[in-house]
């Protein structure tokens, strides 16, 4: 069955994501607002969400059809091939959006649509199901798609530990992306918190850890998914370069250290503990300094931030030459205070109820 798939990614990341997935394979990839749209079958739909490090969910374009007001939806939805996908004993729930069409109620087409899978196949609906068809209408035209990942891909499966205001996996793997780097430099994050630039650079740089190693996806509920034509996954193999966190708090490095663990690259990673004033150069070849500092979002607390931005600069001019600085932040002042040149600055990213953008630098002199 060829379909079109679509994977999310945050807006204005579009492009990187659209890269990774040709880098991967996939077939005509094209960056659309809020994702990329790639062609292929349901073993693709099983490689983009246990193989992306970028796409933050997975959704399968299974048909659609034409339809002017509920009662054709009711009957045209109970003529779709819904065990081609679906399973009976699957609990599932169905979500609507409506816009430019003769059918505005999104809550009726979905209990339409509902009412459908459970006469017409005998699965039972659920309101809290964790398997979900999509309907969205658009200039009266029905696209069904249903979820193939469940839990968001960035719940990559291995962090117990989670610090203050953590960046999500797959956001890091983009900005990684965007920073140049392809897992032949050393990293490292001056302020790592729980790990997870660390983490995604030296899954990277360890070719042949996939990200969906460890988890389970929404697609192995599917009537579609065949669970002996799954290729089995990679062990990796060690990197010639480390990847290095650094943070002052103590439990901070004890978490991220765990977390590598788990994650299976512990052997690829060293986390120390310090001020940044104590920051290490690694022994070694220049690589990319990342890091996600504190943003503050009050105005006495955004004060402060101004000195810690400025010694971290300091510290990079002086220890770091060679190596190229990628710096997320919500503030263009921050980021200046810093001292750094910036090469290149991205666009606003959401993060939560912020925007961030990612400051370049190319290498230090």
């Amino acid at each position: 069955m060829e379909m079109e798939i679509f994977l999310a990614a945050p807006p204005g990341l579009e492009a990187l994501l659209a890269a990774e997935a040709g880098e991967k394979g996939f077939a005509r990839p094209v960056a659309v607002p809020g994702g990329v749209t790639v062609q292929g079958g349901w073993p693709e739909v099983w490689r983009t969400n246990r193989e992306l490090r970028g796409a933050g969910r997975v959704l399968a374009r299974i048909g659609g059809f034409r339809a002017f007001h509920l009662a054709q939806l009711d009957k045209r939805a109970r003529k779709f091939a819904w065990g081609d996908v679906l399973r009976p004993d699957v609990p599932v729930r169905v979500e609507a959006s409506c816009r430019g069409s003769r059918i505005y109620h999104a809550g009726a087409a979905a209990q339409r649509i509902e009412r459908a899978i459970a006469e017409e196949l005998g699965a039972p609906v659920a309101a809290e199901a964790a398997l979900r068809v999509l309907a969205r209408i658009d200039d009266n035209l029905v696209t069904l798609s249903v979820d193939t990942s469940g839990d968001l891909l960035h719940r990559r499966g291995h962090k117990s530990f989670v610090g203050k205001a953590p960046m999500r996996e797959t956001l890091a793997a983009l900005f990684l992306r965007a920073c140049g780097y392809d897992g032949t430099e050393p990293v490292l994050d001056p302020m790592c918190g729980s790990g997870t630039f660390v983490l995604e650079a030296a899954e990277i740089a360890a070719t042949g850890l996939a990200p969906g190693r460890s988890r389970h996806f929404a697609y192995e509920s599917l009537a579609s998914f065949d669970a002996t034509a799954l290729p089995a996954l990679g062990g990796g193999m060690a990197p010639e370069h480390l990847c290095f966190g650094h943070d002052r708090d103590s439990g901070a490095i004890a978490g991220a250290t765990a977390n590598a663990a788990r994650a299976g690259v512990g052997e690829f990673t060293r986390f120390t503990q310090g001020a940044i004033s104590d920051l290490p150069r690694p022994e070694g070849p220049p690589g990319l300094v990342i890091v996600n500092p504190p943003y503050g979002t009050r105005i006495g607390q955004k004060k402060l931030l101004y000195g810690l931005y400025g010694a971290l600069g300091e510290v990079l001019r002086s220890r770091f030459s060679g190596w190229r600085v990628g710096i997320v932040t919500t503030e263009g002042g921050l980021a200046k205070a810093t001292g750094l040149s910036f090469s290149d600055i991205g666009p606003p990213v959401p993060h939560g109820s912020l925007k961030i953008r990612l400051y370049r630098t190319e290498a230090l002199s």
